[in-house]
């Protein structure tokens, strides 16, 4: 009997730890689909994991744009036969813009409306470009689709939002505040607000202008 007893007992042992092995590689396996499927779930965005704190002023203007628009478009999701129209971002005491103001952002109003066109395309909207050309005009220079002459503009569609907004200059940068109207009762139905530092196109100055007036800020930040 005790012969007997001890093959048994060996074999025993040895289908125990075959389960155990199984069992082990099939855990594996699962933890490793499950990792795969939440990294496969991870925002596209290369900004979706940035720190602000990291990101320096200098040339990251997509950066503050895309963080606009993040906080625009949360409660806003795209339908079907809505069609959107981004306009320029103006100084909100001139409602306008101005070639002759120098402040260091006094081109962010452009890249803002030409950064949520892109962000808002991205977001699945469908965005309308109402400065398009009939006709591709070709000069001895260079040749484009792209025009502010209202005679060389094409018919514009159905518009039936806008995404605009103002801006509040500062010392140190600009506060952006943005907004989605809807163009037929003028309510608004998204809003954002976002502070961009005045760093984003060149280095800070030393000089820089207030009310029209020069300042040196040598020393002052």
């Amino acid at each position: 009997m005790k012969s007997m007893t001890k093959p048994v007992s060996h074999a025993l042992l040895t289908e125990n730890g075959r389960l155990n092995a199984k069992a082990l590689a099939y855990t594996a396996l699962i933890l490793g689909l499950l990792s795969g499927c939440s990294s496969s779930e991870e925002p596209k965005s290369q900004f979706a994991q940035t720190d602000a704190s990291d990101v320096s002023a200098l040339g990251n203007v997509e950066y503050h744009t895309y963080m606009l628009a993040n906080e625009l478009f949360a409660d806003v999701g795209p339908a079907r036969q809505s069609r959107y129209a981004v306009v320029g971002f103006v100084p909100a005491d001139t409602m306008k813009y101005s070639a002759n103001h120098q402040h260091p952002l006094m081109l962010l109003g452009h890249q803002l409306e030409q950064g949520m066109i892109t962000e808002a395309t991205k977001r699945g909207f469908t965005t309308q470009e109402f400065k398009l050309s009939n006709d591709i005009i070709v000069s001895d220079e260079s040749d484009r689709v792209l025009t502010r002459d209202i005679d060389q503009l094409s018919n514009i569609e159905r518009v039936d939002f806008y995404i605009t907004g103002t801006m509040v200059y500062q010392e140190s940068g600009a506060v952006v505040n943005a907004r989605i109207i809807n163009a037929r009762n003028k309510n608004i139905v998204a809003a954002a607000t976002r502070f961009f530092p005045a760093e984003l196109f060149w280095r800070e100055e030393q000089v820089t202008t207030r009310n029209g007036k020069l300042y040196r800020t040598e020393g002052t930040r």
